[in-house]
């Protein structure tokens, strides 16, 4: 058996202190991307009271294909990194934070591994972000059974003519999520260059400081 490429490396972290973050963000890069992106994306958040945990994937690269390609096309990469990162999540709970304190977050081709992570695994974790992604594979997602996603603040921003993450697709998953019970909030503003907005970052930044908000209020016994 081949060793799983994107496991067992080890993760950037920086933010607060684990006696002072309530709030977990574990946040990803895209395609030929590094955790230092994250990093500074996650500066352009401004709110603290959060620790960021940014996994790294084996030559930068989470799955060889385009997404929208059959997803045999992206195997074994693909499933390697959905186990990559249930470990990533399992590393950040031992760390002391429960389910609802963790935020997945991600960019290209980061939030498209993230959507089809939560879609193919749902788990009510305390928030998406989705900047500029969508579920992977050629077809509409039947999406998982009933609410499990019931009450998760899920932002999902992109950019009308994205060179790389069709309209469509960010549409698609908005919808694959509100199905499964998450609280959406969609944009996608006129442009055609692969960023993340000012517009995004506010409301990522409103997502990440009313989840620090509510953990303060109901700290972990």
């Amino acid at each position: 058996m081949t060793e799983n490429p994107h496991a067992n490396r080890p993760m950037a972290v920086w933010g607060s202190s684990l006696g002072e973050a309530r709030v977990a963000v574990l946040i990803v890069h895209g395609r030929g991307q590094t955790p230092s992106f994250m990093q500074a994306l996650s500066e352009r958040f401004e709110v603290s009271g959060l620790r960021y945990y940014a996994p790294s994937a084996a030559a930068d690269t989470w799955y060889p294909r385009p997404f929208l390609e059959p997803i045999e096309h992206n195997e074994p990469a693909l499933s390697e990194s959905m186990v990559a990162l249930e470990s990533h999540v399992s590393a950040v709970l031992s760390d002391g934070f429960t389910l609802d304190q963790v935020i997945l977050c991600g960019f290209s081709q980061g939030a498209c591994l993230l959507s089809h992570f939560v879609l193919s695994r749902p788990v009510k974790y305390g928030g998406l972000i989705l900047l500029t992604g969508g579920y992977i594979g050629p077809d509409v997602i039947a999406g998982p059974v009933g609410k499990p996603l019931k009450g998760v603040p899920a932002v999902l921003r992109s950019i009308e003519d994205d060179p790389w993450v069709p309209r469509m697709r960010v549409e698609q998953t908005a919808a694959a999520l509100l199905k499964a019970g998450a609280e959406v909030d969609l944009n996608i503003v006129p442009g055609d260059e692969h960023i993340i907005t000012e517009e995004a970052v506010n409301a990522a930044a409103t997502l990440l400081y009313n989840s620090a908000s509510q953990a303060n209020q109901n700290p972990t016994p």
